[in-house]
C-alpha cells in the first residue's frame, strides 16, 4: 500500500499559505475575548491557561481620575476543549484605586464572560453549537467544559434564548403554519401534551427545511387561540395556510384568530384515518369470525401489514394474499374498507392536482351517504371527511402544506427526550427543543443551508 497523500488542490493551497510563528492566543481565540496567554499548565484531566487582560482599565467610571494598581485577583473561566481535554482560563485581574474617591474597582472583563459567569464566551458558543449543530447532549457539552451539568445547562439555555429564541426577527416571513399536539412526557400525573406550532414555509417554497417556531402546553382549542391571539395583528394577517389534523379545536382557534387563512387538513392524518378504519375493521372482523384477537397464523392477522401498502406497489405474493383473503365471504366488510382506503391513497399520488381533487370529492361523496349499517367503520370515516370535506380538498389547491414535516420534527423531540433520558421540567424542555428543531444552524453554521 502507498502513503496516502492529500488532495492536489489542498496541497497545492498548503504549499502556497504563508506560516506564521506558533500563538496560543491565536490558536485558542483568545483575542477575541480581549485576553494573552502568558502561560501554561497540563493535567491528565485538563488543561489550564494563564491569561491577563490585554486592556488597561485605570480610570475610576465614578469620577474619572485615574487609578492606581493594587493588586491581582484570578478569576477561573471554563472554555472550550481542545484535543477532548477541557481547557480552563485563569486570568489575571488587576484591581485598581481611585485616590480621589477611594472606589475600588476590576478590569472589564465583560469580553471574556458575563458577569458571574463560569464559562468563556467562547466555552458558551461552543456549546451552544455542539447542541444546536451537531446534537449534542448537555451531559457531553458539560463534560467537555469541565463543568457541573446544572452549570452547562442553565448557561447553554440561556445563551441560546439571549442569541437565538429571544430574537424578534425569528417569526418574519410565516406564511404557512402547522399545528398538531406532541407527548413531552410518558407519565401518569400531570399533563402529558402540548401544542407544537410549525412553521412549513420553507417546506413549502423548498428553500429549506420546516422549523418548530413555538410549543405550548395542552392541546386545546383555548391554547393555540392564545398563542395566535399574542402575536402581532400584521403577523397573524401574513399567514395565508394553517395545516393541522382533524382536531377541530384547531380548526376553531385558526378560524376565529386567522380569518383569513385557509385550513388544510393533511394528506398524513387524512391517510392515517382511512388507514385506522382498516385496523377497526380487520379486528371487528378477526373477532366475529374467530372469536378472539389476532394471532399467529390468522389470515388477517397475517396480511394487517399488506392491507396498509398501496395498491402499486403490491408484489406478486401479496397480491395473492390479499386476493386469497378476499375470497372468503366473511372478509367482504375488509375488501369495502381496504378499497376506501386505497382510493384515498390513489387520489394523493396522482400527480395532475385538478383530477386528484376530483377522485378525492369522489370517495368524500361515496361514503358520506348510502353505506351500509354494517360498514361501521366506513361510516364513522365518512362523517369525519363529510364535515372535513373543504379543509381536505384544499389541499390540492395548495400542494406542498402538508403536515408531513411537523411529524418529522415531532420525531426529532422523540429522539431529544430519549438522548435526555426524559425532561421533568416543561420550560427547560421547551427551550431544548427549539434548539434542536427551531432552524437555527444556519445562524451558528453558515455553510449549513
Amino acid at each position: 500500500m502507498g502513503v496516502p497523500t492529500l488532495p492536489i488542490r489542498k496541497t497545492s493551497t498548503l504549499l502556497n499559505a504563508t506560516f506564521a510563528a506558533p500563538d496560543l492566543t491565536t490558536f485558542c481565540r483568545l483575542d477575541e475575548l480581549g485576553l494573552e496567554v502568558i502561560g501554561q499548565h497540563l493535567a491528565p484531566d485538563r488543561a489550564v491557561l494563564e491569561c491577563r487582560v490585554v486592556e488597561p482599565d485605570p480610570w475610576c467610571r465614578k469620577c474619572g481620575a485615574e487609578g492606581v494598581a493594587r493588586d491581582t485577583v484570578i478569576r477561573r473561566l471554563a472554555h472550550e476543549p481542545f484535543g477532548h481535554r477541557p481547557t480552563t482560563l485563569r486570568v489575571r485581574v488587576r484591581r485598581y484605586r481611585c485616590g480621589h474617591c477611594k472606589r475600588t474597582w476590576r478590569q472589564d472583563t465583560t469580553r471574556a464572560a458575563a458577569p458571574r459567569s463560569k464559562i468563556s464566551r467562547g466555552g458558551l458558543t461552543w456549546a451552544l453549537t455542539g447542541i444546536v449543530v451537531d446534537h449534542l447532549t448537555v451531559s457531553r457539552a458539560a463534560a467537555g467544559l469541565g463543568v457541573s451539568w446544572h452549570t452547562a445547562n442553565a448557561a447553554i439555555i440561556a445563551e441560546g434564548k439571549r442569541r437565538l429564541i429571544d430574537d424578534p426577527a425569528r417569526f418574519d416571513g410565516v406564511a404557512v403554519v402547522g399545528v398538531d399536539e406532541h407527548v413531552w412526557r410518558h407519565t401518569r400525573f400531570g399533563d402529558r401534551y402540548v401544542t407544537v406550532i410549525i412553521d412549513l414555509t420553507p417546506a413549502r417554497d423548498k428553500t429549506g427545511p420546516a422549523r418548530l417556531l413555538d410549543m405550548v402546553e395542552g392541546r386545546s382549542k383555548q391554547a393555540f387561540k392564545q398563542w395566535l391571539a399574542a402575536r402581532p395583528k400584521p403577523w397573524r394577517d401574513g399567514i395565508e395556510t394553517v395545516a393541522m389534523d382533524g382536531f377541530s379545536g384547531f380548526k376553531t382557534a385558526a378560524a376565529e384568530e386567522l380569518p383569513d387563512a385557509v385550513p388544510v387538513m393533511d394528506p398524513f392524518h387524512v391517510v392515517r384515518l382511512a388507514g385506522d378504519a382498516v385496523d377497526r375493521c380487520r379486528q371487528r372482523v378477526q373477532q366475529d369470525t374467530r372469536g378472539h384477537r389476532g394471532r399467529s397464523g390468522d389470515p388477517l392477522y397475517g396480511a394487517r401489514r399488506t392491507l396498509h401498502t398501496g395498491a402499486s406497489f403490491l408484489t406478486e405474493k401479496q397480491h395473492a394474499r390479499l386476493e386469497a383473503l378476499f375470497a372468503v365471504e366473511e372478509h367482504v366488510e375488509v375488501e369495502a374498507t381496504w378499497g376506501i382506503y386505497q382510493r384515498i391513497v390513489a387520489s394523493y399520488r396522482e400527480p395532475d392536482k385538478k383530477k386528484a381533487k376530483q377522485m378525492m370529492r369522489d370517495v368524500i361523496d361515496a361514503v358520506a351517504t348510502g353505506v351500509p349499517t354494517t360498514l361501521t367503520e366506513i361510516r364513522r370515516l365518512g362523517r369525519t371527511l363529510k364535515q372535513r370535506a373543504a379543509d381536505v380538498l384544499a389541499f390540492f389547491d395548495r400542494p406542498g402544506t402538508s403536515n408531513g414535516p411537523t411529524e418529522a420534527i415531532n420525531g426529532r423531540l422523540e429522539h431529544l427526550r430519549g438522548s435526555a433520558l426524559g425532561f421533568r421540567n416543561l420550560t427547560n424542555y421547551i427551550a431544548r427543543a427549539l434548539l434542536e428543531s427551531g432552524g437555527f444552524r444556519p445562524l451558528l453554521h453558515p455553510r449549513l443551508r
